[in-house]
């Protein structure tokens, strides 16, 4: 089986991965709603539909990081949020507050995500420069609207199963995003863009 072959299995593999997690999160979240008609489950639905649609679209990379780290990062920090499940617990705050936080998340997804285009990827990788719209206040505004969702959703479904889950898979997109720095980096043009912006994750923070 030839390299290039072994990358387009690979490649389908990851799409058929995205959709099949997404379904059974669907299932989990609708049926949440129809019970409770809190609609802080539907944000997070939206924003992981907007990851399978541009997975299945995106562009191919010019460079891609291989190595064992990225790819344990990318998997647990896309397995993670499909493996969320809502009810079973009080929420912390009342159901418009988590809607609210969720909603802000939400909106930092879709633009940052317009913004990339089909330039958005799952594994570390160059697949052009974007510096536009929110990118030109952060890195990875896509990462930083994702913590604010599941913050949000944790918020309203405090389970156990829920805090281990986004601790872990939050904690590996952080890593995730800074292997795609390292990847980005071998591009001038992106050297010269963190010159410009410095903040990774959060204006003043991180």
């Amino acid at each position: 089986m030839t390299p290039s072959r072994r990358e387009r299995l690979a490649d389908l593999a990851a799409r058929l991965g995205v959709a099949g997690l997404f379904v059974l999160l669907s299932i989990n979240l609708l049926a949440d709603f129809l019970r409770t008609h809190h609609v802080t489950g539907l944000f997070l639905l939206v924003s992981e539909a907007l990851v399978v649609v541009l997975t299945i679209f995106r562009r191919r990379a010019h460079t891609i990081d291989r190595t064992l780290q990225a790819s344990v990062a990318t998997i647990v920090s896309m397995v993670g949020p499909p493996l969320l499940r809502a009810g079973g617990v009080e929420p912390l705050v009342p159901d418009h507050v988590t809607a609210a936080l969720s909603t802000a998340g939400l909106a930092l997804v879709i633009v940052g995500k317009l913004v990339l285009g089909r330039s958005f990827g799952l594994v570390p990788a160059n697949r052009g420069v974007v510096a536009e719209g929110p990118y030109s206040f952060m890195r990875h505004p896509i990462y930083t609207g994702y913590l604010i969702t599941h913050v949000g959703f944790l918020a309203a479904h405090p389970t156990m199963m829920n805090i281990v889950v986004v601790l872990i898979s939050d904690t590996a997109l952080i890593v995730r995003a800074l292997l795609e720095e390292r990847v980005l980096n071998q591009d001038e043009q992106y050297r010269e863009y963190c010159a410009r912006v410095g903040w990774h994750l959060m204006p003043g923070v991180f």
